[in-house]
């Protein structure tokens, strides 16, 4: 079935306003993904978890290089593992710059949406070209991602007070109770003293 003209993607439309909203907030949490992502990267392939004593061990790290990441909330400080031995290059991050970006803060924006479960985490993860991850290490980047995102849920709202409030409420289908079913989003945003617009909740 085609999309109306007035469709909206849900996802889509919550990672847009989150981009224009809050920006500072959105970045922070990218730089964390990013660099959780890349850390359990280099996890996998020094066969052990970062400080930890193991004899399943090939590699150890030996500090990190830093790179920028322009993104449309800003430019990211990137904490890329350098290994003892041989090299480690994130090609699905550092070469598809733009694809990545859209899929990240696609990531975040359905995480804020659906809630972060281990599963769709190894989803979205897999979408980037990540692959291989242990259950546990995904595990842990949702669990971690769950934080972030419940922080910027959770936030004062203290750049009010607010000129403009508004309310949209969004359709989409999601699994209850082992149906799907339609349930409605309420979208609130606001407009600042400055005249920015912000994701309220």
């Amino acid at each position: 079935m085609a999309a109306g003209p007035h469709s909206i993607d849900p996802t889509t439309y919550v990672d847009e306003l989150l981009a224009q909203a809050s920006p500072d907030l959105m970045r922070e949490i990218l730089q964390g993904f990013i660099n959780q992502i890349l850390s359990t990267q280099a996890d996998q392939i020094c066969g052990a978890d970062y400080a930890t004593v193991s004899q399943d061990r090939v590699n150890t790290r030996n500090g990190y290089r830093h790179r920028d990441f322009d993104t449309r909330v800003g430019t990211i400080d990137v904490a890329v593992p350098k290994l003892r031995t041989g090299s480690f290059f994130p090609d699905w991050l550092l070469e598809r710059r733009t694809r990545a970006e859209r899929a990240l803060t696609t990531v975040i924006a359905t995480c804020y949406l659906k809630g972060v479960s281990t599963r769709r985490m190894n989803d979205l993860v897999a979408t980037l070209g990540v692959n291989n991850l242990s259950k546990s290490q995904v595990s842990d980047m949702a669990k971690d991602l769950d934080v972030m995102v419940e922080e910027f849920r959770t936030r004062p709202l203290d750049t009010g007070p607010y000129l403009y409030v508004s309310c949209d409420a969004l359709t989409m289908k999601v699994r209850e109770g082992g149906r799907v079913v339609k349930t409605s989003v309420l979208v609130a945003t606001g407009v600042n003293a400055e005249g920015y617009r912000e994701l309220l909740g």
